[in-house]
């Protein structure tokens, strides 16, 4: 017969006691400390019951916890399901969140267990550590009599493995070793929660679980209540910008919240604190807090791991630090011969949370960025954080090429490219700066502008300007190609005047350095002569233009397609001086340049082709300007695709012809396409935007839609308005044509403000005398016109006169208008003898300007014939109305809206000299015409209608008036409103 043998504890260690049956006093320890124990001290783990409640937490959780309730809500559905060991892996980003979310979870689920019990597991010590303090909880004799800490754990895995409804917290696991022996010993009636860094194949082990940052509401939420009691709850912008600076991670937030409630400091002061000193931000934290968790060191030990593993993914992270924090994979492989060692590298860094790892990208919180700058070593000055220099080097490499206007194919490249340049420069203080710094600023700058963003591209131009200077001294070649381009940018912003202070520097650097007859000197010359164009001295221009021109073709020769630009761009200045006849044979010499050298259909061909039939435009001759814009249409089309914003340039010119030939109704479409195409290209709020809506506008006007017209120019001016700022010459432009319009709706009053606004903006940009400012003054004075001020009006366009003639001198073109406008104003106020002499004047001028056959020289003449029409000289009128008809019909054709201006104008004299009968042919026709090119409802139809109507009553036909007076009536309702007077 066998006895039954109770089963007793198995002693190892040479001081330790084994007690089973026995009792009595035992010396163990160092210190020779009795211990009094009774039969049966230590229990088997069987024998020890479950408590009826044991937690044992580090810490209370956090108050407030925010913005993860679905997270608690889902860790708690999983550690349901299922029968046996539920174990869940929370991994992420240190200071995330993970060991708070299991904390708040044990809290608030505690009475679903009968012990719940928290495990330090950075390694297989502090482990052991753990269990054994739980058995020693479970079992106080393993602490009266010294049991080692691997018995004791031991004990406590067989005490798991006996009992059920308990809930272990594993925490901060660095290898997945260290827990998975335990795991599978514990047995089957329990949950576990594992928190790490490290995303592994946790797979068989237990289900993972990424915890992200907080959602942007939830950051803020969090923030808010952590400083709530310090009044500065109601800074709820200064909390969303600090939550985004912060990156939406709980543990910055939280020592955010701390420090701003225990400094009493603002939201809006930390934040400027974080900006400029961010190692102090980091160190920051409220008195009494876990310094050891400050961001400062939340990563210290995740990194020196990582750095003892792969020191080129440490190094590689060090790299990613100056990047945006999502960074293409692409950039980070400058030679495909290390391809796999930076896989590799982002396989580790992902291991342990560090980034975010797809097949695309490899992403990096920002505020481990910022740690990691943080932790670089200061370099000399006028040199780069090794890390910092490796990423210049890899944005250096990844530039899509240095065609950054024309080729638009690479614009997405450059939107990817752009953040992480930009990240990179604003991390690099001016005194560690360097050349590749210089470029990668000036190369940012150049795509901004070509999206319309120059506000952003003037500071990074001025600060590679400066960055440049620094290095290379005040006189370097490389420091007038960075004044070149910040020149360019203030053009752009309406600053033309200090542009020019700039580019003259640059050309007398570029001389010093090259001499007169230098390539780059021909460069800046032509580049000086645009800005002297747009400050309306284009007298000064031409010389410059004319001696980069010169240097062009010795250095290049005669074909060389540079030259064709710079014949192109003084053809331009020519045209400016009113002198299209002079520009055509350039133009026409820059076509077959271009087009021997690129083939018939380059897209460069396409630029001058434009520019070619602007010049015909100029000189009165559409009709052959046509050809040549569609053309240039196909070409672009062609060569660039149909949604290119050049293809939206040559759409937008392509309607000026169509315009000048009295086709407006085929301009909207046009127009409409090139809306959609910018809109597509560049976004609603692109100044080319505003370009495209106004001209729309234009069109609508013209169709005799203002009313349709008006919302387009005011969403114009907005655009203008919020990229240029109020001051900026194009947003005077827009103003100007607003007004224009709202002076047609019979709303002058309205417009009136608007013209003085843009005259006052323009005499700010450009001076009181520039050529914009005696425009918009002519159009101020037709507002005054308008609102019977003609008395008002006569200075503004005295001055306008004097302005012109000044800088064109007496014989341009523009002067001709104005003169003409001015006889318009004498006329109005009955001195139509004064009004005579300027506007044959102006006859002359453009006669001689433009050649005796061009439209402009019919508005003359048709103008002229007017005044004398007032003046009682009917019969000297009549042959100036048939000069201007015949002219008119030549050049624009016999069905163009013009036409029909000048029949019923000439109606009106044939009326005055008694010939009624005589007028009805002609005033019938003008109807015709425009019913044709305007549609029968147009504002127009309504005045035509009413003339034809007085001749047919004058000619005793009052019922054929009447009826013609009624749907005058009806139309001039439907357009302008019932209550237009």
């Amino acid at each position: 017969m066998t006895s039954s043998v109770q089963p007793v504890p198995v002693a190892s260690g040479t001081r330790a006691a084994a007690i089973g049956s026995n009792s009595g006093s035992v010396l163990t320890g160092d210190n020779n400390r009795i211990v009094q124990v009774s039969p049966g001290a230590v229990r088997t783990p069987d024998q020890v019951p479950a408590p009826t409640r044991l937690v044992f937490l580090p810490r209370v959780p956090v108050d407030p916890f925010v913005g993860r309730e679905a997270a608690l809500d889902g860790l708690a559905e999983e550690l349901e399901r299922g029968a046996g060991v539920v174990a869940q892996v929370l991994h992420g980003l240190g200071g995330v969140g993970k060991s708070e979310l299991a904390l708040q979870y044990a809290d608030r689920y505690a009475d679903r267990y009968q012990l719940v019990w928290w495990v330090q597991a950075e390694d297989g010590e502090r482990l052991d550590a753990s269990l054994a303090e739980l058995a020693r909880r479970l079992e106080p004799a393993h602490g009266l009599l010294g049991v080692t800490t691997s018995d004791a754990a031991g004990w406590a895995i067989q005490w798991l493995q006996c009992h059920s409804g308990w809930l272990l917290i594993f925490d901060n696991v660095e290898e997945r070793a260290t827990v998975a022996a335990v795991m599978g010993k514990v047995g089957r009636y329990g949950k576990i929660v594992i928190t790490t860094r490290r995303n592994i194949n946790w797979r068989g082990t237990a289900r993972p679980l990424q915890i992200a940052v907080l959602s942007a509401d939830a950051a803020v939420a969090l923030l808010a209540e952590l400083t709530i009691d310090t009044g500065h709850a109601n800074e709820l912008e200064a909390m969303c910008e600090l939550a985004g600076e912060l990156g939406y991670l709980p543990l910055a937030l939280e020592q955010a919240g701390a420090f701003i409630a225990q400094e009493h400091r603002s939201v809006r002061e930390y934040l400027r604190l974080w900006r400029e000193k961010p190692a102090e931000a980091f160190e920051g934290v409220d008195e009494g807090g876990d310094a050891a968790r400050t961001i400062a060191r939340i990563w210290d030990v995740t990194l020196d791991a990582i750095n003892q593993r792969d020191r080129w993914a440490a190094f590689l992270l060090a790299i990613m630090s100056y990047l945006a924090p999502a960074v293409p994979r692409r950039y980070l492989v400058s030679d495909p011969a290390m391809s796999d060692q930076v896989n590799k590298a982002l396989g580790v860094l992902a291991s342990y949370n560090m980034i975010t790892l797809t097949d695309e990208t490899a992403s990096v919180h920002r505020l481990v960025q910022a740690v990691l700058r943080e932790r670089a070593s200061r370099p000399a000055a006028g040199s780069l954080p090794y890390p910092a220099a490796a990423a210049s080097a890899l944005l250096i490499e990844a530039l899509p090429g240095a065609r950054i206007k024309q080729d638009v194919a690479a614009w997405p490249a450059w939107r990817a490219l752009v953040p992480h340049i930009d990240s990179l420069t604003r991390t690099i203080k001016d005194d560690e700066a360097t050349e590749e710094i210089v470029t990668l600023l000036a190369s940012s700058a150049a795509f901004s502008s070509t999206q319309g963003q120059h506000n952003i591209a003037l500071p990074q131009e001025q600060r590679a300007l400066a960055i440049s200077e620094a290095i290379f001294g005040p006189e370097h070649p490389i420091v007038a190609a960075n004044l070149n381009n910040l020149a360019s940018t203030l053009t752009d912003l309406g600053r033309a005047t200090e542009a020019f202070s700039l580019q003259k520097r640059a050309l007398a650097i570029i001389e010093a350095a090259f001499g007169h007859d230098h390539p780059d000197v021909a460069m800046v010359l032509d580049n000086l002569a645009g800005t002297l164009n747009a400050l309306g001295r284009p007298a000064e221009a031409l010389g410059l233009r004319k001696r980069a021109l010169a240097l062009g073709e010795v250095d290049l020769g005669p074909n060389h397609h540079t030259v064709a630009f710079r014949l192109d761009n003084l053809a331009a200045t020519l045209n400016a001086l009113g002198k299209p006849t002079e520009a055509l044979p350039l133009q026409q010499r820059a076509l077959a340049i271009i087009e021997a050298t690129f083939s018939h259909d380059h897209p460069d061909v396409a630029i001058v082709l434009d520019n070619l039939a602007a010049t015909l435009n100029a000189l009165g001759k559409p009709a052959e300007a046509l050809p040549l814009r569609q053309r240039a249409l196909a070409i672009s089309e062609a060569s660039l695709g149909p949604d290119h914003p050049e293809v939206a340039k040559r759409l937008n010119n392509l309607t000026y012809t169509l315009d000048a030939l009295g086709r407006s109704v085929e301009t909207l479409p046009l127009r409409q396409r090139a809306l959609a195409i910018i809109e597509a290209t560049f976004g609603h709020d692109h100044p080319d935007v505003a370009i495209v809506l106004d001209n729309l506008a234009a069109t609508l006007y013209a169709l005799g839609r203002p009313a349709e017209a008006l919302p387009l120019q005011q969403r114009a001016l907005s655009v203008s308005e919020a990229i240029h700022g109020p001051g900026h010459p194009t947003v005077a432009t827009v103003l100007d044509n607003l007004a224009t319009t709202l002076t047609h709706l019979d709303r002058a009053t309205e417009s009136l403000p608007l013209r003085q606004r843009a005259l006052a903006i323009l005499e700010a940009a450009f001076g009181p005398d520039h050529p914009n400012v005696a425009m918009v003054l002519d159009n101020l004075a037709a507002t005054l016109d308008a609102l019977g001020r003609p008395a008002d009006a006569l200075p503004l366009r005295q001055r306008a006169l004097a302005i012109l003639e000044a800088a064109f001198g007496p014989d341009h073109p523009y002067v001709a208008v104005v003169l003409d406008h001015l006889a318009g104003t004498l006329n109005a106020l009955g001195r139509a003898e004064d009004a005579l002499p300027m506007q044959e004047r102006a006859l002359a001028i453009s006669e001689a300007a433009l050649g005796p056959a061009h439209p402009n020289v019919a508005v003359r003449l048709d103008n002229l014939a007017n005044t004398l029409t007032i003046l009682d000289r009917p019969a000297k009128a009549v042959p100036l109305r048939q000069r201007a008809l015949t002219i008119s019909e030549a050049a624009l054709g016999p069905n163009h809206p013009a036409i029909a201006t000048m029949l019923d104008n000439y109606a009106y004299t044939l009326h005055a000299l008694g010939r009624p009968a005589e007028a009805v042919p002609l005033l019938q026709r003008a109807l015709s015409i425009s019913e044709a090119a305007l549609g029968p409802e147009h504002p127009a139809i309504a005045m035509m209608l009413g003339n034809l109507a007085a001749t047919l009553h004058a000619l005793g036909r009052p019922a054929e008036a009447i009826a013609l007076r009624q749907r005058a009536l009806s139309i001039s309702r439907a357009a302008l409103g019932p209550d237009q007077p």
